[in-house]
């Protein structure tokens, strides 16, 4: 796997999962499930249900009109993306795991995008809770975002951040 220690093609290879398995994912709630219906998974745990998110994490602008909904979340997906886009190009490729979660958080911000130009919102399937305390709906592109950022984070924390030169 010697093509997985460069750079770009890592990109492509993680980022293009991501975005394929988190599309395929969001079908196949689509055409197996109504808005707004789920079932469990594991009992008091875990459930698959069927939801829309108009707004951002966590509902964030959800209230908002559409239009103001749609400029911002465009427009800041688009810049995200051109800065993750930038520090993956600043990541030597010597740090494979910071690159691959930069290209996580990459192919999860391409996943959701896909559905606000597609359907103006995000599909969210995955419920987590325990009792009457839920976590937001969310979805494969969001846990990817998620797992990328943590990386991130490890990085940061630990001072394995690339050199600057």
């Amino acid at each position: 796997m010697t093509w997985f220690k460069q750079k770009w093609p890592r990109l492509i290879l993680v980022a293009g999962l991501v975005v394929i398995l988190d599309q395929l994912s969001k079908q196949l709630v689509l055409n197996t499930m109504p808005v707004g219906s789920g079932f469990p998974l594991i009992e008091g745990f875990f459930d698959i249900v069927h939801v829309r998110n108009p707004g951002g994490a966590f509902g964030f602008l959800s209230g908002q009109s559409e239009s103001v909904r749609e400029f911002f979340f465009l427009f800041v997906t688009g810049v995200a993306t051109i800065f993750i886009l930038w520090v993956y190009n600043t990541v030597p490729e010597t740090h494979r795991i910071l690159s691959a979660g930069l290209a996580m958080v990459f192919g999860g911000a391409v996943g959701n995008l896909i559905d606000r130009l597609r359907f103006g919102n995000v599909v969210d399937f995955i419920d987590w809770y325990i009792g009457d305390l839920h976590w937001p709906a969310f979805n494969l592109a969001d846990s990817a975002i998620c797992v990328g950022v943590g990386i991130l984070i490890v990085h940061i924390l630990f001072n394995r951040m690339p050199e600057e030169n």
